[in-house]
């Protein structure tokens, strides 16, 4: 899977669709997912242009993985879904064999209800 400049996520980062945005600062963007699967199911991705977790702790700047790793927990105590406020998953699925299908790095992060199990 190649980095795709027109996926989804980079339509969203460049204005051309809308999104629902929770936070964003210089280098992430977290917005509600349009189908959620969950009670709160939100989107945290980074603004540069990375396929997938192996692509970004491999080309990205130390600031740009210390901001995308703050923002996961951040975001979850945004929406109230922190640990100390019941918990939540954090989830990002990489390449073909682990399901993701749109080329843009992101995390998703469930709560507000149980989860459920990891993989059944």
């Amino acid at each position: 899977m190649t980095y795709d400049r027109n996926n989804i996520f980079a339509k969203i980062l460049r204005g051309e669709i809308p999104c629902k945005k929770i936070y964003e600062n210089e280098y992430v963007l977290s917005f509600h997912d349009i189908n959620p699967q969950k009670k709160i199911h939100a989107l945290v991705i980074p603004k540069g242009s990375f396929k997938d977790l192996d692509d970004f702790v491999q080309n990205a700047k130390d600031k740009e993985i210390l901001e995308f790793f703050k923002a996961i927990p951040h975001v979850a105590k945004l929406l109230k879904v922190s640990s100390v406020e019941g918990g939540y998953r954090a989830l990002s699925n990489i390449g073909e064999n682990g399901g993701q299908e749109v080329p843009h790095l992101h995390f998703h992060i469930f709560g507000g209800e149980k989860v459920g199990k990891m993989v059944s």
